[in-house]
């Protein structure tokens, strides 16, 4: 193993980061909006909307990533439709149909992890957000929403994972992420082994800071739930009247 030459292909793979971590971030927001939208359809009144979020939930989660990757990159140009539609300028680059494959495929997932924390929140929560006449959409921004995130987050930051592990599917449609750009070092120096062990540690440090942001982040939601320190007992004494 030459250590070396595993450093140089670091710095050169180091420049696929930003490309990585953009299409990490915009496909897991994008997601996590079309996810929420969908987790509502599957909780409403009206069994046509359950039945369509159902049956996408479904289709997405049943096809894989690559393959739903290819369709999207060389399948909808096929269509004259979407060629001379608005939407062509976007689609027919690398970049919009990878993000546009990672969304799809992660939303489907993010619907079923915000649908639990949305079936998680205590009943009582809600009946006394309705017995102090809070009306519906300010129950749900303040009561219903927070909570669900705050028991979703466990279960979101693994989807979060994933997704960034699932970007370097994006170099098999021409981007030159990490992934990419470590495949085209393998491929000009015959050292596959040292290079694909050096884009595994990049992904291993981008994934280790995600697990320490989303550990932070739940500590910093469920502060209630821990346990308060004892006050000391000059706090308690210089509290009590005279």
């Amino acid at each position: 193993m030459d250590l070396t030459f595993i450093v140089d292909a670091l710095i050169k793979m180091a420049a696929g980061i930003p490309l990585t971590l953009r299409l990490a971030a915009s496909s897991v927001l994008l997601g996590a909006l079309l996810g929420l939208a969908l987790a509502l359809m599957r909780l409403a009144d009206i069994a046509l909307l359950r039945a369509s979020a159902w049956i996408y939930i479904q289709l997405i989660r049943s096809v894989p990533l690559l393959v739903l990757m290819f369709l999207v990159y060389y399948g909808l140009g096929q269509f004259q439709l979407i060629r001379s539609s608005a939407l062509w300028p976007f689609l027919r680059e690398p970049y919009w149909c990878a993000l546009t494959a990672l969304t799809i495929n992660t939303s489907a997932y993010a619907s079923e992890i915000i649908r639990g924390g949305l079936l998680s929140v205590p009943r009582g929560q809600i009946e006394a957000a309705r017995a102090c006449g809070m009306p519906p959409i300010l129950m749900f921004r303040r009561i219903v929403l927070p909570i669900a995130i705050r028991q979703a987050i466990p279960a979101y930051g693994n989807e979060i994972i994933a997704m960034v592990k699932a970007t370097s599917l994006a170099s098999l449609v021409t981007l030159m992420e990490v992934t990419g750009i470590a495949t085209s070092i393998a491929s000009e120096t015959y050292r596959p082994v040292e290079v694909f062990v050096a884009a595994g540690m990049i992904y291993l440090g981008i994934n280790f800071a995600l697990t320490r942001g989303v550990g932070f982040l739940e500590y910093r939601l469920t502060a209630h739930l821990r346990p308060r320190p004892d006050k000391p007992l000059a706090v308690l004494a210089a509290g009590t009247p005279t």
